[in-house]
């Protein structure tokens, strides 16, 4: 019985990690719908090369940094046929939930490549991936999801309950959204996105379909992310699954409402609507979680156009308001959502998750401008004016997403 309960968790999780893993293909075509057509194929370049130099990093420093666990033993280890490493390792658990908090990880630079979209260069983003995956989000995330430094102790001790983020709001979603603000005020606006005169000039979605494709594959992928961090079949818990699609549904009804019909923000509303409820989704009432996606929908709407229209910050997809505020947004709401006076099943407090939340964000901010800050004063970070009038696709790959075209 305990080698099926093994193997069966075993499973479990691996179908998460590939659930999760196929949500960078939604990454990916959001992207590939949002920029113009001379960034697509740089847009598809970016999210697999940025996925495989984040398992790298993260298989050989940034999982230890975490959980402190190497992986640099012998292969009879790490099957566990010599039981050195423990029954984690002999049933195949801990290998495949590397697997799945890998794809967690990787998830952090495909949310930043979209705000530095269309003129950040190539080789700097992906060294940028390699010191985030490596050293910056595994430090938070061990202090949040493996108790390291007393940092959860501590906002016990003074705030009554540790920080609740059950599947990644502030986690993943804060950070990833917090690091690509910094990112984009050190890259700057895309050339001619903005006039002398302040006016802005309208930059619109290349593919609406491709939009729309990344943003279904994001959500159905997303019922791995939330419902598999249980991360063992014993925990499995239909409330985040009902939790998930009531806050997708709000998300989306309130951008429809907000934005007016328009699709890009429609579309971004599941999603803003899912960052949200990561972080509760395992103590709140599905009536809540509808309340909390709906105002994640909404804050994303707004959000954006202030971001690009009055605040002249060119976050192409609108990664910091769709990530970093509803992330933040859903951090502090299950300290609202969670509580048991509104429904939710108690463990939180509200102190707790607003400084816990507002920490993570904080750290995120300041690694992200000093990160791009060293990358742009010391290699580079920024294309050329001539590069990015040609495009990404041609003046780094050396094709277009429609190569037909480029013969005619």
């Amino acid at each position: 019985m305990d080698a099926t309960q093994q193997g069966t968790d075993v499973f479990f999780v691996l179908i998460g990690a590939i659930l999760v893993f196929a949500m960078h293909a939604g990454f990916a075509f959001l992207e590939v719908g949002t920029v113009r057509k001379k960034n697509q194929v740089n847009a598809l370049m970016k999210i697999l090369v940025d996925f495989c130099v984040s398992t790298v990093t993260y298989f050989f420093v940034g999982f230890a940094v975490a959980y402190g666990v190497t992986f640099l033993v012998t292969a009879s280890s790490l099957s566990g046929a010599d039981g050195v490493l423990g029954s984690d390792f002999a049933s195949g658990y801990k290998l495949v939930h590397f697997f799945f908090l890998m794809t967690f990880a990787a998830a952090v630079p495909a949310i930043i490549s979209g705000g530095i979209a269309e003129r950040a260069r190539f080789g700097p983003q992906m060294l940028a991936t390699a010191v985030i995956v490596g050293l910056i989000y595994p430090f938070y995330e061990g202090m949040i999801w493996n108790g390291n430094y007393g940092f959860q102790d501590w906002l016990t001790a003074n705030f009554g309950a540790p920080l609740h983020d059950f599947a990644g709001s502030i986690v993943v979603h804060g950070m990833g959204g917090w690091l690509a603000l910094g990112a984009v005020l050190v890259l700057g606006a895309r050339n001619g996105r903005y006039r002398a005169d302040g006016s802005v000039v309208g930059i619109p979605p290349s593919n609406i379909p491709f939009l729309a494709l990344g943003s279904w594959i994001l959500c159905v992928g997303w019922f791995g992310f939330n419902v598999m961090s249980a991360a063992a079949v014993g925990g499995i818990n239909g409330l985040v699954a009902i939790n998930s699609l009531m806050a997708m549904a709000g998300g989306v009804l309130a951008a429809l409402v907000v934005g007016k019909n328009d699709p890009g923000f429609v579309h971004n509303g599941a999603l803003a609507g899912l960052v949200a409820v990561c972080a509760g989704s395992d103590i709140m009432h599905p009536v809540g979680s509808l309340v909390v996606g709906a105002a994640a929908g909404a804050l994303f709407v707004i959000a954006f156009n202030l971001c690009q229209n009055k605040w002249k910050i060119d976050d192409v997809l609108g990664v910091w308001p769709l990530h970093g505020l509803c992330g933040l947004w859903g951090g502090i709401a299950a300290g609202i959502f969670g509580m048991e006076a509104l429904g939710g099943l108690g463990g939180v407090t509200f102190m707790s998750q607003l400084v816990g939340s507002l920490i993570g964000v904080s750290f995120a901010l300041v690694c992200g401008l000093i990160t791009y800050g060293a990358i742009k004063a010391t290699i580079g970070f920024r294309m050329t004016e001539e590069q990015e009038f040609i495009g990404a696709d041609l003046s780094m790959h050396k094709i277009s997403a429609y190569p037909e075209d480029d013969l005619r």
